[in-house]
């Protein structure tokens, strides 16, 4: 992290950052023990549930188990031929335990706004309800050199950041037929230690050093900060819930991109790392828990100027300092806006039954 990343936090609240990072690194297992795993979830026979990234790591326990609790599950990924072939094998293991698992692929790259689009347009021409969006698919690309998507967008902060909130927002239509529904951003403690500079959102300007820790902490605490602004601006009578979770700190295929001295050490400390399935909790606790709307609701009475959040251990829990700076919060709010292709009204005109058009539609740039 660069210098002026530091100044721009605060020396304090970077400390505290760190601080949480490593506590919940090397507590987790304690604070969480708790919980079962897996997760028991209740029957879900009439939901429909979309969850990004469910080929690997958390997304795809978390798409299987949602499945087997009666749930149809939408798998949209970039890899579809993976996806096919990870149904099949769950049909299999299935068989004979109940009625086929209700589970279909469709396909998603979020390193393309356009693909977002057009993933929103065809899910919304079902004329169906959506009940949960879990926008879990996420990328950390650490050690390597700063990338950008054919947007022109910095790789982390497209991934985990603008191709959710568009895709979010592009849902409307379909999260509004589904009310009670919610939007489950899968977020991380590393936001403690994230700051966002509206006028550098791909970290080139040179005030910040570029580092993937850079690009991945401002993208997680942007995604915060997006989510709390939108909790604020949807009215009760929408029935749609943010909130953003935390799945600790996981063992996943982030560790792909690790230098290998350092996967070495990652692999000796397995009892300190959730494994993706233990990691799923918090964003299935987040997706099907009665007491989440009535903890949404209880937020947005107080006027509390952060999202819903949940912990790891599927508490509630407080979100970084940063994240409680409306005025930051408003500007990437409009920011992203801007950067995603759609007006500073867009949330409204779908609310009200409105067609919004995205500079990324099919017939945009």
């Amino acid at each position: 992290m660069g210098s002026s990343q530091k100044q721009g936090l605060g020396w304090m609240e970077w400390l505290r950052g760190w601080f949480y990072v490593v506590y919940e690194m090397l507590f987790q297992r304690i604070m969480a023990s708790h919980l079962q795993n897996p997760l028991p979830l209740p029957p879900l026979n009439d939901i429909t549930c979309i969850i990004t990234g469910s080929t690997s790591g958390i997304g795809l326990e978390m798409a299987k188990q949602l499945a087997e609790s009666g749930a149809h599950v939408v798998m949209a990924v970039r890899n579809a031929k993976s996806a096919f072939e990870l149904i099949q094998k769950w049909q299999n293991e299935w068989s004979g335990l109940g009625a086929p698992l209700n589970v279909e692929v469709m396909e998603l790259d979020l390193l393309s706004l356009k693909s977002v689009v057009r993933f929103a347009e065809a899910w919304n021409a079902r004329s169906g309800p959506l009940h949960v969006l879990i926008n879990n698919a996420g990328i950390f690309s650490i050690g390597e050199p700063q990338r950008f998507s054919k947007d022109g967008y910095e790789e982390h902060m497209q991934v985990n950041h603008l191709a959710p909130a568009l895709l979010s927002i592009l849902l409307f239509p379909s999260l509004i037929k589904g009310s009670p529904s919610r939007i489950v951003n899968v977020n991380s403690i590393m936001h403690c230690v994230g700051f966002v500079d509206t006028e550098d959102m791909n970290v080139v300007l040179g005030k910040r050093k570029y580092a993937s820790v850079v690009g991945y902490s401002s993208s997680k605490l942007a995604q915060v900060m997006f989510s709390s602004i939108l909790h604020r601006r949807l009215p009760a009578e929408a029935g749609i819930n943010v909130v953003c979770v935390s799945p600790g700190i996981v063992h996943t295929n982030v560790a792909r991109d690790l230098p290998r001295i350092v996967q070495a050490a990652y692999q000796l400390i397995p009892y300190f790392i959730f494994t993706a399935q233990e990691g799923s909790r918090s964003a299935l606790f987040a997706a099907t828990d009665d007491q989440v709307p009535e903890y949404c609701a209880a937020l947005k009475a107080d006027e509390w100027p952060v999202c819903a959040y949940i912990s790891h251990e599927c508490r509630p829990m407080n979100a970084s300092e940063e994240a409680h700076n409306i005025e930051t919060s408003q500007k990437v709010w409009e920011k992203t806006l801007e950067m995603i292709g759609l007006p500073l009204d867009a949330v409204e005109k779908l609310l009200e039954g409105e067609q919004v058009q995205c500079r990324y539609g099919l017939d945009g740039e």
